[in-house]
């Protein structure tokens, strides 16, 4: 049962002290199940995230004829225990020029990528599709690559649908530019050992390379042989509950990474907000709670270096601006600076244009903030399926706040806040 499509958070009005578990990266979680896939023996992934994204990749894998056996994860409701048969390099099933293999990849940017160069070492044709959205999103600079190495993709605009050519592995040499995205660099160094690819990544795009460093380091310490990896808990997740110790609540998360390989790992350490922030030296996806907090504090705080927001699930930079003016916030949108002023807030009915981060954003400040209505909060499902069971549950392991069907002013608890 979906959640209902406009929900209300009522504010907190008592201090809460809160230790909450997030379930896993979804960073992680796919590249280590493309890791797996081309593991040579069966591994075990712990910790995994069971959403929408990775339930994309888990179908796809499943698709190509790899074994994906899916258990309960007893520490989190929204973890799985992933196990892998991986097939040594080699991709069972590939499709012919007249019938391809279709795989359906949603609009998860990761699996988009990741797959399009796992592909190419496979033995057939394979057509790549997923939502509109998707098919909006950038891929020339991967296809670039690819193509470079000796690869056929077909697209006639370098985005999705693509029919992908699989021919194995191919020794050689590709440049590619994490100028758009940093998953187009971390797709060609996921398949680089197996296809015998040098990848130089080029374009120095600063907010990108914290995504391909993670990328390095999981190919490096990655049982190559089958074994068991744990996955971590997923930093941006885990921002929405550091962000109530900016609204006056003890709360923290539990088994917080200490890897360094999630950028947003570093979130707690701008809390209260400095003068300004940046998305390409400081902070990846949880920039944009820092955003929704900011109206809070005492003096304007910039938020520099937004392009990558653009042309993610939605145009995130426009997203925040408008829903925030909404508000009553002051903003002001230069390039790709977001400038936000001390506001008086009020509530309104939040746009989520189906990105499950302006969802989980705008929910913490309904924390705060009355009247603040969440329009399709069944998206957080692409990452957090069970966030809104999360910020309802009663301390410690939750914020305890109360969530309302906006239509019939009935609170929401249990399964009817899964978003399914």
């Amino acid at each position: 049962m979906p959640l209902p499509d406009l929900i209300e958070i009522v504010p907190l009005t008592q201090p809460v002290r809160a230790e909450i578990t997030v379930p896993g990266s979804k960073s992680i979680t796919n590249r280590a199940l493309i890791l797996a896939a081309l593991a040579d023996g069966e591994t075990t992934l712990r910790g995994a995230l069971w959403s929408e994204d990775t339930q994309v990749m888990t179908e796809c894998l499943r698709e190509l004829g790899f074994l994906v056996n899916v258990t309960d994860d007893l520490h989190e409701p929204c973890n799985r225990i992933l196990t892998v048969s991986g097939r040594g390099g080699k991709i069972p099933h590939g499709g012919t020029m007249e019938r391809p293999l279709e795989l359906f990849v949603g609009n998860a940017g990761t699996a988009a990528r990741f797959l399009a160069a796992f592909l190419c070492l496979g033995s057939g044709i394979y057509r790549l599709h997923g939502v509109p959205r998707m098919h909006e999103r950038p891929q020339a600079a991967l296809f670039a690559a690819l193509r470079q190495l000796g690869y056929r993709i077909d697209s006639p605009n370098d985005k999705l649908p693509a029919l992908i050519h699989g021919t194995g592995s191919c020794a050689g040499s590709c440049r590619v530019s994490v100028n758009e995205s940093s998953q187009f660099a971390s797709a060609l160094l996921l398949a680089a050992n197996v296809g015998g690819w040098t990848v130089q990544v080029e374009g120095a795009n600063q907010d990108e390379l914290p995504y391909v460093e993670m990328t390095r380091a999981l190919v490096k310490v990655f049982p190559s042989s089958g074994g068991e990896f744990q996955i971590e808990p997923d930093a941006s997740g885990g921002s929405y509950f550091w962000a109530a110790k900016l609204l006056g609540h003890d709360a923290r998360v539990a088994h917080w990474p200490v890897s360094a390989w999630q950028i947003d790992a570093e979130f707690s350490k701008f809390l209260p907000l400095p003068d300004s922030i940046s998305r390409q030296r400081d902070l990846g996806d949880s920039i944009m709670t820092a955003i929704v907090l900011a109206p809070f504090a005492s003096r304007p705080v910039r938020f520099t270096e937004l392009g990558r927001l653009r042309v993610q699930e939605c145009e995130r930079v426009a997203a925040l601006r408008a829903e925030l003016t909404k508000c009553g916030a002051k903003v002001i949108e230069e390039g790709d600076t977001l400038t936000m002023f001390p506001s008086a807030l009020h509530g309104a009915e939040i746009e989520t244009y189906n990105d499950h981060r302006m969802a989980m954003c705008f929910a913490v400040l309904g924390l705060k903030v009355p009247g603040i209505k969440i329009k399709n909060p069944d998206c957080v499902k692409k990452t957090f399926p069970n966030f809104f069971q999360k910020l309802a549950a009663a301390a410690p392991c939750g914020l305890g706040a109360t969530i309302l069907d906006a239509c019939t002013r009935q609170p929401l608890s249990g399964a009817a806040l899964f978003a399914d």
